[in-house]
């Protein structure tokens, strides 16, 4: 990965003259994330929804009538990236929601066709993809946004803030939790690719499979050729906060262990799953745990429980200090709880606490308006390495055995097999290239 010194430079290709200019935006990928994408593009005066790019064409036209009822020009329709690349050559980012397995090569195409460049989580489907979007980013000298909101949101940097000025004292451990009830996909046939959609450009990167209605919306985030499972669906939002609020990159330790539970149907990876991982940053030895569970489960720390109680998610991070302890629930609250203070032991009491949100589209914006590196909270580099925490922690579990992590070679020690599942073979011609 680069440094980060470069992630803080100013780049010097911005355009734009004053804070009233328009950003033309390109939204790619609309059915679910991507709408929200467009809702908060929507919202922003300085900010123009140009074009729009599905596969599938009723989603797509849906989208575009809506954005046209709202009062708004209507944008330019595509069903493929390369081409909305090739010929809106005055739209200045494009913004990336569609499925893991395509995030990469989508962001390489944007950047090297000009364009800054917001990507949905996780930023790859694999490690090598990590350390390619970095390259590519920085190469050709644009804003590269990861999309985790909570890098943008009062609360959550308001803690991290905390506890970097030893509000806990000296944070030791981050626990993540990934608790969403999900119930059974079941089993789906192969079937005729319905009219309107583009399944070749949707499987990009992917093996050439029959189509299958549970490997297509949504449920394919539980297939490995397209999906990470859950920890790289919802979890990656946690363990990027995770990695944040204790202070470190890479792991040298990593063992996982977990399982698909209680349901016989098309679901490849874990429903259920635990990852521990050590650090030494700075010779300081510290350790984050995560779990992800997929069906009724307690809530912790105060996090989760909203709606009194009817909300059965637990969604969330908990941070333990030599002065007490730190949750963050979901991506906007955090409360603390001090007991050991100026090395008196006492009973635990209420310490800060805020709940405030934020908009990661909008600090992308302004990111690019200005063209200063400085003011990005969630560069492309944050988000490859949180991806690739993601990415260790199912290589472990796939291959039943903890893993020793070299972070300078970017390779696990002695360990050739899982070394090859750092990668995957790339279906032509959606190539993610080895030389960006």
């Amino acid at each position: 990965m680069s440094s980060a010194a470069a992630a803080g430079a100013t780049f010097a290709s911005s355009s734009f003259a004053g804070p009233n200019d328009t950003v033309r935006v390109a939204v790619v990928g609309v059915r679910g994330q991507g709408n929200s994408h467009i809702k908060a593009y929507s919202g922003m005066k300085d900010v123009e929804i140009a074009a729009i790019c599905d596969i599938d064409e009723s989603i797509l036209d849906k989208r575009l009538g809506e954005v046209e009822s709202s009062g708004r020009k209507r944008p330019a329709r595509y069903t493929d990236l390369r081409q909305l690349l090739e010929k809106e050559k005055d739209i200045d980012a494009i913004s990336i929601a569609t499925p893991n397995h395509n995030h990469a090569l989508q962001t390489i195409w944007g950047v090297q066709a000009g364009k800054h460049v917001y990507c949905e989580k996780p930023q790859t489907h694999n490690i090598f993809e990590a350390k390619q979007v970095v390259a590519a980013a920085r190469k050709y000298n644009k804003i590269v946004q990861g999309g985790v909101n909570a890098r943008s949101s009062g609360g959550p940097i308001e803690a991290v803030k905390h506890m970097r000025d030893g509000l806990i004292g000296d944070v030791y451990m981050a626990r993540g939790l990934c608790f969403k009830r999900r119930d059974t996909i079941g089993r789906t046939p192969p079937e005729p690719v319905p009219a309107g959609v583009h399944y070749d450009l949707w499987l990009g990167p992917a093996p050439k499979t029959e189509f299958t209605k549970n490997r297509f919306h949504y449920n394919w985030h539980w297939f490995w050729d397209y999906g990470n499972g859950d920890f790289g669906n919802q979890g990656i939002h946690e363990l990027d906060i995770a990695r944040w609020g204790l202070g470190v990159k890479y792991p040298t330790k990593v063992a996982a262990v977990g399982g698909h539970f209680m349901f016989d149907d098309d679901q490849q990876t874990p429903n259920t799953l635990n990852v521990a991982y050590e650090f030494n940053d700075g010779g300081k030895h510290k350790m984050l745990v995560f779990e992800v569970r997929h069906w009724d489960s307690n809530h912790e720390a105060g996090i989760g429980g909203v709606d009194g109680g009817k909300n059965l998610n637990t969604v969330g991070n908990t941070f333990y200090g030599s002065k007490g302890y730190l949750a963050i629930d979901g991506y906007n609250k955090y409360e603390s709880w001090l007991g050991n203070v100026d090395g008196k032991t006492r009973s635990l009491e209420k310490g800060p606490s805020k709940t405030e949100g934020g908009s990661n589209w909008r600090n992308f914006i302004e990111v690019v308006k200005s063209g200063d590196r400085s003011k990005q909270n969630n560069d492309i580099e944050e988000g490859a390495i949180s991806a690739v925490l993601m990415h260790l922690g199912n290589i472990s579990y796939r291959l039943g055995r903890s893993l020793n992590f070299d972070a300078a070679k970017m390779q696990v020690v002695g360990d050739s097999e899982a070394n090859k599942m750092f990668t995957r073979p790339y279906r032509a011609p959606f190539t993610v290239p080895a030389k960006v």
